[in-house]
C-alpha cells in the first residue's frame, strides 16, 4: 500500500471517531423543598353539648361568629332546676335549725354527743344538696370555654334536648396545629439534620389558592409510632393565624427544607431509563464507553443528585447518548462543570 493510501486511511479513521460533549460531576450544599399535603386543625376544637335536660330557651350567638371566654352561648329554660335548689335550700334551713337544737341539747348534756354528730351529719347532707342543686341550675346556662369561633348551631330555640346534646363546635384559631406524613427515610434525615441545626425545623404553608400563607410554622411534635402499612410517621407543626385567616378543617401544602451536605450533581440529560432504572455513559481513560446503573437521590431543575453509581473524577457524556453503545470509542469535549451551574436553579447554601 502507498503512502497516500495510508494517509487517507489514517484520516477516514479519524474521522469515523465521533465526537461529544462530556463533563463531571461536581458537589454543592443545598436545600431542596419538599411538600407534604396536610391537614390544618385549630389549636383547640371542641363540642359544645348540653349539660342537662330541658328545653332550648335562648341562643345568644350566631353561626361564624366570634366569641370571647365566658360568653353566653345558650340558655336551657331553668324553672325546673331553680325549684330544686329552693327546695334544696329549705331542707338544709331545716337541718340547720335541727342541728342548732341539737347543740344546744348536748351542751346541756340532754343529749348524747353521738346525736349530735347525726344532727351534724343531716345537716351536711343538706349543704351538699344545695351546692348540686346549685351546680344543675349553672348547666342551665353555656358559656363559652375559651374564645372561638362557633360553628353549626345544631338545635334551636325550644328544642327538647336531651343530656348530652350537641349544640354546636368551637374552634380556637389563634394558632393552628398542621399534621403531615413523613416517609421513614425523610424522618430519620429530618431527625439527624435537625439535631445540628434547629433552622430545619421551620416550615411554610401554601393554602389550597396556591399562595404562600404569610406566617412561618415550626414542627413541634412527631408521632410515637410509624403507620406500617404506609411506612410514615405524623408531623405537627404550629403556625400562628394572627387574622384568623385558615379555619380549622382546610387543607394545604407543608414545604419543609431538605439539606443536602457536599451533594454530589450530574446534568439530567446526561442519563437515561432503561426499564425504570436509571443509567449514564462513562468515558474511561481510553475513549470507551461504558454504560453504568446510579442512584438518583433527589430530583432539581436540570440537575439529578446522585447517592451512588459515580465518582468525582469521573467523565460522563452528555450528548450523543442516542447515537453511542457500551464498549465505542469517541471523543469529548469537556464542558466545565462552571458552565453547567450556571442553570442551577435552586437554594444553595
Amino acid at each position: 500500500m502507498s503512502v497516500s493510501a495510508c494517509q487517507q486511511a489514517d484520516t477516514e479513521t479519524h474521522q469515523d471517531t465521533p465526537k461529544y460533549e462530556a463533563t463531571t460531576p461536581f458537589r454543592k450544599d443545598l436545600s431542596i423543598k419538599k411538600e407534604y399535603v396536610c391537614q390544618i386543625h385549630g389549636i383547640r376544637h371542641i363540642e359544645v353539648r348540653s349539660m342537662e335536660k330541658g328545653y332550648l330557651q335562648n341562643i345568644y350567638v350566631d353561626e361564624g361568629q366570634f366569641v370571647r371566654q365566658g360568653q353566653p352561648l345558650f340558655k336551657i329554660m331553668p324553672a325546673i332546676y331553680q325549684a330544686e335548689l329552693m327546695r334544696a335550700q329549705a331542707e338544709a334551713n331545716i337541718m340547720n335549725i335541727e342541728y342548732k337544737n341539737t347543740k344546744g341539747l348536748a351542751d346541756q348534756n340532754i343529749v348524747s354527743q353521738n346525736e349530735l354528730a347525726l344532727a351534724k351529719a343531716k345537716l351536711d347532707k343538706a349543704n351538699a344538696e344545695v351546692k348540686l342543686a346549685e351546680t344543675h341550675l349553672s348547666f342551665t346556662e353555656i358559656n363559652a370555654p375559651f374564645d372561638g369561633i362557633v360553628d353549626h348551631l345544631l338545635a334551636r330555640n325550644g328544642s327538647l334536648l336531651d343530656e348530652g346534646t350537641l349544640l354546636t363546635t368551637l374552634s380556637d384559631i389563634s394558632k393552628l396545629w398542621v399534621y403531615f406524613n413523613v416517609p421513614e427515610s425523610e424522618y430519620l434525615d429530618y431527625k439527624i439534620n435537625n439535631n445540628n441545626d434547629q433552622t430545619y425545623s421551620k416550615v411554610k404553608l401554601k393554602m389550597a389558592n396556591g399562595a404562600i400563607f404569610d406566617q412561618e410554622g415550626k414542627i413541634e411534635t412527631i408521632e410515637a409510632d410509624f403507620d406500617n402499612t404506609a411506612g410514615n410517621i405524623e408531623f405537627r407543626a404550629t403556625f400562628p393565624n394572627p387574622n384568623g385567616l385558615l379555619r380549622h378543617g382546610e387543607t394545604g401544602t407543608i414545604i419543609m427544607k431538605k439539606p443536602y451536605k457536599n451533594a454530589l450533581l450530574i446534568p439530567q440529560k446526561a442519563t437515561f431509563e432503561v426499564l425504570d432504572k436509571m443509567f449514564v455513559y462513562i468515558i474511561n481513560n481510553e475513549g470507551t464507553v461504558e454504560q453504568r446503573l446510579i442512584t438518583i437521590d433527589a430530583e432539581i431543575p436540570y440537575f439529578f443528585l446522585v447517592k451512588q453509581g459515580v465518582k468525582d473524577d469521573e467523565k460522563i457524556l452528555i450528548e450523543g447518548l442516542r447515537k453511542v453503545h457500551p464498549g465505542d470509542h469517541v471523543d469529548i469535549t469537556l464542558i466545565p462543570t462552571e458552565k453547567l451551574q450556571s442553570n442551577l436553579q435552586l437554594h444553595a447554601e
